[in-house]
């Protein structure tokens, strides 16, 4: 072929690049070809350097930890692309900015450079607290009317990248139903390679009430009064070990103290509260967790995949009554088709040995992410559990509001609105003297609603949700 065909295919296929990553929010800039060396897509180019811009508070080399490649590297050009989106995503989900565009520059015959561009987000931050005792709104309100005594407030002081090495800073003041005070720092990257990090936490709560036992309906019962029936304090420290981009392990290790009212472990109320009849306990705790992370955005992914194994001991004397080994795994897989259209599936299980665990142990479903949408009112204790969810999703709306801010960073506020459907499995296993309405059976729900995302990846859905028992309503979850 001659010289000139070769160029030009050449070309052609670098302005493929360019399309491919523009269509994924990069930009290229090429500014110069060598006219008579030869290109193909199976061909190679060597990477000079990575230019970093937009960056001011954090540090260039915690940026360059999250790209795939580095300076001296042959990159297939057919697979630039792909390492150009990699590093954008593993960039972003750092959670440090706000925009990352990563793409191509001074591409030659031979050679390229990456310029990655950042915004940096806003890293302090003094957040008003309004903390509801109850695990959602609609329980606040249907079971407690809104109830303000149920509620604490206070404040919350996060740094979110202390250093410019993405260690967090926070501390949490909190009054009312209520009192805590607590803090954590932790540093993912403290050694000079970048690859191993730690963490350290302590805080101390009271509360006005805590729940004693769950009834035959799968409703909390609590034990409340004016004063405060539960103090606790805890102190933890971690390991953090992420050698590659998508693997993290934390080995964390603590030491945890609880002191109940009398009255909660007595025949009146639940003497199997801790399986005792000390009121208060003090015992150790040690986790491994680990991590595999591959997600487009890690605070609300919509392509790739999550998985979590976690083991964790409480207590170490075999004859304490607070003494268990639970063993937790989970993935998450999320998958992006055509016109903006989107699906998720979750699955999550979890053991606690031995079973004759106490109540304080034998949480299930129902608590914190754990739950089945359209069974929000409801508990599932158990030691054993298992928990499937799939959406199907699809973007219909993407607005910018102006703020009139004076600012580059958030002149615009973005929405996103996303319309979903969904059905949710789960299953809980408790032994037979505990039996209630919902254990030892298949549970199932369904619905449809709205994701509404905004700055800073904060969701909120809307929910209407039906159940296994007829039940439907309207859940506001965020």
């Amino acid at each position: 072929m001659p010289c000139i065909g070769r160029n030009f295919i050449a070309i052609l296929v670098l302005c493929l690049i360019s399309c491919q990553a523009y269509s994924q929010g990069s930009y290229l800039q090429y500014k110069q070809f060598h006219k008579n060396e030869t290109i193909d897509s199976t061909g190679k180019l060597r990477l000079r350097k990575i230019i970093i811009t937009g960056n001011k508070k954090t540090k260039s080399y915690i940026i360059l930890r999250e790209m795939q490649v580095e300076p001296g590297d042959s990159v297939i050009i057919s697979q630039i692309p792909v390492a150009m989106e990699t590093g954008r995503s593993f960039i972003y989900n750092t959670t440090l900015f706000v925009d990352v565009r990563v793409s191509p520059v001074n591409v030659s015959a031979n050679d390229f450079d990456i310029a990655v561009d950042v915004v940096e987000r806003w890293y302090i931050f003094p957040i008003p607290v309004f903390q509801l005792a109850d695990r959602s709104y609609n329980e606040w309100i249907e079971k407690y009317n809104a109830s303000l005594a149920r509620v604490s407030y206070g404040i919350r002081f996060y740094h979110k990248n202390a250093s410019g090495r993405n260690d967090q800073f926070a501390i949490t003041l909190i009054d009312g139903f209520t009192r805590n005070i607590s803090f954590n720092y932790k540093a993912p990257y403290s050694n000079p390679s970048l690859s191993e990090g730690v963490s350290v936490e302590g805080g101390f709560s009271q509360t006005r009430g805590i729940p004693f036992t769950t009834d035959n309906k799968n409703n909390i019962l609590y034990f409340k009064k004016d004063d405060f029936v539960k103090n606790e304090w805890f102190a933890r420290a971690a390991y953090i070990s992420r050698k590659g981009l998508k693997k993290r392990e934390t080995f964390t290790a603590g030491f945890r103290h609880i002191k109940v009212e009398d009255s909660i472990i007595s025949l009146q109320y639940n003497p199997g509260f801790f399986n005792s009849d000390k009121a208060v306990h003090n015992f150790p705790e040690l986790e491994y967790k680990l991590e595999l992370i591959d997600v487009n955005n890690i605070l609300y992914p919509l392509s790739g995949y999550t998985a979590t194994f976690i083991i964790n001991k409480r207590g170490l004397n075999f004859k304490d009554k607070i003494n268990s080994i639970s063993l937790r795994a989970g993935c998450n897989l999320y998958q992006t088709y055509p016109h903006k259209w989107y699906s998720s599936f979750r699955f999550s299980g979890e053991i606690k040995l031995p079973f004759d665990q106490p109540y304080y142990n034998r949480r299930a479903l129902g608590y914190k992410d754990d739950y089945l949408r359209g069974d929000e009112y409801f508990v599932i204790d158990g030691v054993a559990s298992a928990l499937a969810k799939f959406d199907l999703k699809k973007e219909v709306l993407k607005v910018y509001i102006p703020t009139f801010l004076k600012s580059k960073t958030y002149s615009r506020l973005p929405f996103t609105l996303y319309a979903k459907t969904f059905a949710d499995l789960g299953y809980a296993y408790i032994q037979h003297e505990f039996d209630t309405m919902l254990n030892n059976r298949l549970l199932y729900s369904g619905g449809f609603g709205i994701d509404i995302l905004t700055l800073y990846d904060l969701k909120l859905s809307i929910e209407y949700s039906f159940n296994q028992l007829g039940q439907k309503g309207l859940f506001l979850h965020n």
